[in-house]
């Protein structure tokens, strides 16, 4: 991965591209380690060799795994990250395109970067930090923190 701080102004701005075979969770979990970033928003677009969608089974409080492993679009992919017990966690949503134009989308549990993914990502300058919901048993940004 590469990447280029654009704007330095209140609201940090980085451009960051994602190479064939780059772990796109993971790659955006440990840039935001490295820089330090504790809130942040993206989107990105380009393509993946394939991916894994999440639906949240409210049920069983559990992700079903939707896995697609083919080459795809990456249509639309937007998230945060915000701080989990004080590491960052990468939270987004995905939607990819199948070579006969269907989409399908969900939460990004995984995907692997083919030929490449571009990714705008915005620090905030206030920190985030998410809470477990016990409820939904998922963790939730916590605004009074």
């Amino acid at each position: 991965m590469h990447s280029r701080l654009i704007d330095d102004g209140s609201q940090k701005t980085y451009a960051l591209v994602l190479e064939a075979g780059d772990e796109v969770v993971s790659a955006l979990t440990e840039f935001a380690k490295t820089e330090g970033l504790a809130a942040s928003h993206f989107t990105a677009i380009g393509a993946l060799s394939g991916v894994t969608l999440g639906y949240f089974q409210r049920d069983r409080k559990t992700y079903a795994r939707i896995p697609i492993r083919e080459q795809v679009e990456v249509l639309s992919l937007v998230g945060d990250i915000a701080l989990d017990g004080g590491d960052p966690k990468v939270h987004a949503h995905i939607v990819v395109g199948k070579a006969d134009a269907s989409a399908h989308g969900g939460h990004l549990l995984d995907a692997r970067v083919w030929p490449t993914l571009e990714v705008i990502l915005t620090e905030s300058p206030a920190h985030l930090r998410r809470r477990l919901d016990r409820d939904s048993g998922l963790a939730l940004i916590d605004l009074a923190a």
